[in-house]
């Protein structure tokens, strides 16, 4: 009885193994501890604390609702990004270019938050939107180069990010938006702005923005177009596999075009909600500032996933909040930097280590990959 029973025993041991080796949270997790790990290595080499340094790191995002306020409105775009990195990412598309995208949301949500003359609220959802189609429209022309001419979309991508960049600074020194004696347009009007006082006693001075719950609805958003609808199972299947796709009757250059269409309008919903909820008006810059390509570590860090991409966006930007408060002790605030770096290697060459854990694991036993 005892010898028949064996075999049942051993099978939810044999299944909680095969949960851990595919789980990517606890991959994921496994490569944040490396990253702090190593941060505390370099720490302590160079003469500080590493328990004193990340107590003012994490006290210095944690300790009062008003800095985690700000640690959640400095997340917000990069959130946006990410999601946009990861909706390409899981239909078989790189799309480094969140950059642009996310740039010529900002600029077309100043140029809507100056120009038109509508009342508040309206004027507000009015400038977002013109954001998020101007990141579609710069999005799609990649999808649609790569759909029908055959141009890879990084190329094509990296190539529009400054397209992006250099139309924005001409742009915002034109006399329509120049901000007279400054490298800065003039404010978007009020009306425009999204966001609100009605925390104002909670918060001090965070101003709160609307943006913050729209990032909470594009994550839904995202998770369940891939996930429980028609047009994202046929997403996902050209990602997986475009001949594949092609002949089982879905029309690969549109589900393309679409693609990186999504993607864009995501990003350039980031640009938006920065420009109209923090920033009200666009700087004339020296370099790119950023947001599309931490987008791209938001999403190797949330393992590709919309939801993961939320919780990884909080990090990273909480993370680089808080680097400012490094100097408190004296410490350099790029230590955040070297973390971050760390961890993307680390979430790098933990998939290596699982790939290769399941390759032994079906030689040996014969479980299908």
């Amino acid at each position: 009885m005892r010898q028949a029973d064996a075999p049942a025993a051993r099978k939810p041991l044999r299944g909680r193994l095969h949960f851990i080796w595919n789980d990517s949270f606890l991959y994921t997790l496994l490569s944040v501890l490396i990253g702090l790990l190593a941060g505390s290595v370099i720490l302590f080499v160079t003469g500080f604390n590493p328990i004193e340094a990340y107590g003012t790191l994490f006290g210095g995002v944690l300790g009062t609702g008003k800095t985690r306020m700000y640690a959640v409105q400095y997340a917000t775009p990069i959130i946006f990004t990410g999601l946009s990195v990861t909706f390409a990412f899981k239909t078989g598309l790189f799309n480094i270019g969140a950059e642009g995208q996310y740039i010529m949301g900002g600029l077309a949500a100043l140029v809507a938050g100056v120009l038109l003359p509508l009342p508040a609220g309206l004027h507000g959802a009015a400038a977002v939107l013109a954001g998020g189609f101007a990141g579609a429209a710069w999005g799609a022309i990649a999808g649609l180069l790569k759909a029908y001419k055959g141009l890879h979309e990084v190329i094509v991508t990296i190539m529009l990010n400054w397209i992006a960049f250099y139309f924005s600074n001409f742009l915002v020194m034109t006399s329509a938006f120049k901000k007279p004696n400054s490298t800065t347009s003039v404010d978007v009007s009020e009306s425009a702005r999204i966001y609100t006082d009605a925390f104002k006693e909670s918060f001090g001075s965070v101003r709160i923005h609307w943006g913050m719950v729209l990032a909470l609805a594009a994550v839904a958003f995202c998770w369940l177009l891939l996930n429980k609808t028609t047009p994202g199972f046929r997403l996902r299947a050209v990602g997986f596999n475009r001949n594949a796709a092609e002949y089982g009757g879905i029309n690969v250059g549109r589900s393309v075009a679409l693609s990186m269409g999504i993607s864009g309008l995501l990003a350039g919903l980031g640009g938006a909600v920065q420009v109209l909820g923090v920033v009200g008006r666009v700087t004339q810059l020296a370099a790119q500032e950023g947001y599309g390509f931490d987008g791209i570590s938001v999403s190797m860090i949330g393992g590709i996933n919309p939801i993961g991409a939320l919780f990884a966006g909080l990090f990273y930007g909480g993370m680089k909040y808080g680097a400012g408060k490094l100097n408190i002790i004296g410490a350099p605030s790029e230590l955040v930097n070297v973390i971050i770096g760390v961890i993307i290697y680390s979430i790098a060459i933990m998939g290596a280590f699982r790939a290769l854990v399941r390759f032994f694991r079906a030689k040996k036993e014969g479980i299908p990959l």
